[in-house]
């Protein structure tokens, strides 16, 4: 079963975003902000092949987690979506430089994810 790792500081995101991915065959992980998520990665490696990643979070937020996950040449086949507050074009264009495949804006319906998840050719 593939496996996918929720990354947002609200338990509620995380579980919305879970239950979704659940609902479509992945087995979910979660972590409360960027940090935690590279320690997961870490522990689940290789197993994990997409990440749903919110940028506004404490100690370590979705860019700079974007950026580190990056760099470590282990994840460059991971599916990174980022799933944020965050609407301003330029922020969009800085996730997707760092390194995210695509991004979704909050709020956001369980067709949206489904259809980028498409786009990423991680779903039918």
């Amino acid at each position: 079963m593939a496996k996918a790792l929720v990354v947002d500081d609200s338990k509620t995101m995380r579980t919305i975003l879970g239950k979704m991915l659940v609902g479509i065959g992945y087995e979910v992980c979660q972590a409360g902000n960027g940090r935690e998520a590279l320690e997961v990665m870490d522990r689940e490696y290789p197993d994990v092949s997409l990440v749903l990643a919110d940028w506004n979070m404490p100690e370590m937020n979705g860019l700079e987690f974007v950026t580190e996950l990056r760099a470590d040449r282990r994840y460059a086949s991971v599916m990174v979506m980022m799933v944020t507050t965050e609407t301003q074009i330029e922020q969009m264009t800085l996730a997707l430089e760092a390194g995210a495949n695509e991004y979704v804006m909050k709020p956001f319906t369980k067709d949206v994810i489904l259809e980028k998840l498409q786009l990423l050719g991680v779903v039918q």
